[in-house]
């Protein structure tokens, strides 16, 4: 069994072996405690215990009946934290039928039953309940993804900032270590200087108040006067934003006005997207009832040295010892794996990854991740073999602008599409040498890319013969050695219309890539597969595109297995699209299917080789009067 010792205290007994009687921070996760860099509440608070602070966790708390396990640490002495979890708690939950999932993967033995629908509210509400005048700071993806209005899939509708619906203090969106280190600064230099709003102990301890918190993000008596970047704040009326409204401030519609409008939601959108990837981005403003959301930019990406610090930090990389004996299905999957770098450029229309890290990739420096691949080595039950040498995107690992400054002045929201871009430097050397590193540690025998790749960065002529040789070399490394019998890629559809709606290459790169795997398997004497992933019901996604899907996945001899019927997850463009049947970018309108059975007739045809689905098929071809397409996909 771990030393208690060795994880940050969840109960008064490890505190008590501390010798603490008071917690500095105190986080709230609606996820199972697993202290590794993965996990977003460890992250967070080895982050403060590095900076000198008392930090505990409370994992997963029962929020039922006399809400014992939100009282089982104390007060804190400057705020409670909600970091409700790795995955947005909805998706975690329902499928896009709104069907509860077979398990909840970051639950012990994935249990149901420990993770209420929309933690973040849940968990706040409790807590400024019981400590009424105790901060409480909003972070993690849930949050992250709701701080401003956004659609419901699960509601099916447009709600407010989750700080309206929550009542909590701040959020801090995005990657969180910057921001969560200078608030830490600031409030710990409001509570040494005794600033008017704080309140004490019967000590006479002073401790932070929410007033006292807001003040520190505004800079108010403390840092440099300026509010803290990458948070986002509740104000009862316009005179009391930081500054004023500015000219440089982009005012957006207000809530009310996007539930009457839904195309002014999607213009909002328009903004939000283009100032969450500027390096030098603009304040976000917005009116909700009778308060002012402000969202201030985001920090500079991190460099090297500071995302090694995150993933350099004293973590055990187990999962807590009161979960002993039990499967944590998330931990299992990720234990032997090593993230390389945060951020991701692909800007793909769906996905949250890019929309919460950030379109600028920050890669970790390669002795960093040599340091990790040895302390897995030593982990029990490690046989030699790292699930995953990756990323958000696994092959974008050293890649940035040649020009900083173009970059800089950029407002694109993908660096490849609708092309690569010009100033793109697509070097694949950096991640080779790291491969060839981690292998030829004496305790490592295999390791496998887990990850996306981008097969569109493989396949790019970049006018220079040693790139363009550097990309053939990673595909030949990746195929060889570093695929454990399938490798799976997303082309996500066969359709170019389909496919520029989600901001992904044309299909015809897939042929090739294929052309390419095939052929390195076959040199090699080798029979491995090639698993693609597609989406059904993405805005834009016609009947009659999945049908042309299925017929040129079944001319390739596909029986797909890698597929999912699209999912609105608050704040992506394909969301903004379903949820206001406009494109954000060009503001036009855009077919969307929205009742199970428009779902249900684009889903069936991932799986025409069934014979149920089938006869479902020939009736609704018949129905949409495509016999032409009947006779390609079933003749």
């Amino acid at each position: 069994m771990s030393n208690l010792l060795d994880f940050l205290p969840t109960s008064r007994r490890e505190m008590q072996l501390r010798g603490w009687d008071e917690l500095d921070v105190i986080l709230l996760s609606a996820d199972a405690y697993v202290d590794h860099p993965s996990f977003g509440a460890a992250v967070i608070g080895r982050l403060l215990e590095a900076e000198g602070l008392r930090v505990g966790i409370i994992p997963q708390p029962d929020w039922h009946g006399d809400l014992r396990d939100f009282k089982r640490l104390g007060r804190p002495r400057l705020w409670f934290g909600v970091a409700p979890g790795c995955m947005d708690s909805m998706v975690n939950k329902y499928t896009a039928a709104r069907r509860l999932r077979s398990e909840d993967a970051y639950s012990p033995d994935g249990r149901h039953d420990l993770r209420p629908e929309y933690p973040t509210i849940v968990y706040t509400q409790i807590l400024k309940k019981i400590y009424t005048d105790v901060p409480v700071v909003l972070g993690g993806i849930e949050a992250s993804m709701r701080r401003l209005t956004h659609y419901d899939y699960w509601q099916d509708r447009l709600r407010p900032s989750i700080l309206v619906d929550s009542g909590a203090d701040v959020i801090i969106y995005g990657m969180g270590e910057q921001p969560t280190l200078e608030l830490t600064r600031r409030a710990v230099e409001l509570v040494e200087n005794y600033h008017p709003a704080l309140a004490y102990d019967e000590a006479g301890n002073a401790q932070l108040t929410a007033t006292a918190l807001r003040d520190a993000v505004n800079g108010i008596d403390c840092g440099d006067g300026t509010p803290i970047p990458q948070t986002v704040t509740l104000h009862t009326s316009q005179a009391h934003i930081p500054g004023g409204i500015t000219p440089e401030d982009i005012v957006l519609h207000s809530y009310e006005d996007c539930l009457r409008e839904p195309r002014l939601h999607a213009e909002n959108f328009h903004h939000i997207e283009e100032e969450s990837n500027r390096v030098h981005a603009q304040r976000l403003i917005q009116h909700t009832g009778s308060q002012w959301v402000v969202v201030n930019p985001p920090y500079p990406p991190m460099t090297t040295a500071e995302l090694d610090h995150s993933f350099d930090l004293p973590y055990t990389r187990l999962p807590h010892p009161r979960y002993e004996g039990k499967r944590i299905p998330a931990y299992e999957m990720i234990r032997f794996s090593v993230n390389l770098h945060r951020g991701c450029f692909g800007g793909c229309a769906f996905c949250t990854i890019s929309a919460h890290q950030g379109k600028f990739v920050v890669c970790r420096s390669k002795e960093s991740i040599l340091r990790e691949v040895e302390a897995i080595t030593k982990l029990p039950g490690f046989r030699g073999n790292l699930s995953d040498l990756g990323g958000p995107s696994a092959n974008m690992y050293g890649m940035k602008g040649r020009n900083a400054r173009a970059c800089e002045r950029c407002r694109r929201p993908s660096c490849i599409h609708p092309e690569v871009c010009p100033n793109l430097c697509g070097d694949h050397r950096p991640l080779l040498d790291i491969y060839h590193a981690v292998d030829a540690l004496p305790a490592v025998k295999k390791s496998f890319i887990g990850s996306g790749v981008r097969y569109d960065l493989l396949l790019h002529d970049w006018k220079d013969e040693a790139l363009n040789r550097a990309a053939a070399d990673y595909t030949r490394e990746l195929i060889l050695h570093h695929v454990s019998g399938r490798l799976k890629v997303a082309p996500e559809h066969t359709s170019d219309s389909v496919l520029h709606l989600m901001r992904k290459p044309s299909f015809r790169l897939f042929h090739a890539f294929k052309q390419q795997f095939d052929r390195i398997n076959r040199q090699a004497g080798l029979r491995q597969q090639l698993i693609p992933y597609f989406i059904s019901s993405h805005p834009g996604c016609h009947t009659e595109d999945m049908a042309e899907l299925a017929i040129e996945t079944r001319r390739m001899d596909f029986h797909l297995e890698q597929v999912q019927d699209f999912t609105p997850t608050p704040m992506t463009t394909a969301t903004t699209m379903y949820a206001t049947g406009y494109d954000p970018e060009t503001l036009q309108p855009i077919y969307v299917a929205r009742t199970p059975r428009d779902k249900q007739a684009q889903r069936m045809f991932f799986f025409w080789y069934k014979p149920e689905e089938r006869r479902r098929i020939q009736a609704e071809l018949h129905r949409l009067n495509r016999p032409d397409l009947l006779k390609r996909l079933l003749s």
